[in-house]
C-alpha cells in the first residue's frame, strides 16, 4: 500500500468526524486534526480505532497520543503495515 493509498483512506476515516470539507485539495499531511479539522480529543480516539480496523493494525496508546497532523496518522499507518 502505497503513501498516497494511507493518505487517501486517511482522508475517508477523518470525513466521518469533521465538519470540514475534507479533500485531497484542501487537507495536506501538516493539517492539524484538531485544529484545522476542529475535530476533538474524544473523536481522537474514535478516529485511532478506524485506523486499526481500516488498516488492520495495534495502535498503542503511546502512539495514539502522538497523532497530531494528518502526517501524523498516515505516518502512523505506514510504520504498522
Amino acid at each position: 500500500m502505497t503513501k498516497e493509498d494511507v493518505f487517501s483512506k486517511v482522508l475517508d476515516i477523518l470525513g466521518k468526524y469533521s465538519k470540514s470539507e475534507i479533500s485531497a485539495d484542501n487537507i495536506s499531511m501538516e493539517t492539524s486534526i484538531l485544529d484545522d479539522l476542529k475535530i476533538n480529543s474524544a473523536r481522537l480516539v474514535d478516529i485511532v480505532l478506524d485506523f486499526e480496523d481500516a488498516f488492520d493494525i495495534e495502535v498503542d496508546d503511546d502512539d495514539a497520543d502522538s497523532v497530531i497532523t494528518v502526517g501524523d496518522g498516515v505516518n502512523l499507518i505506514l510504520s504498522k503495515i
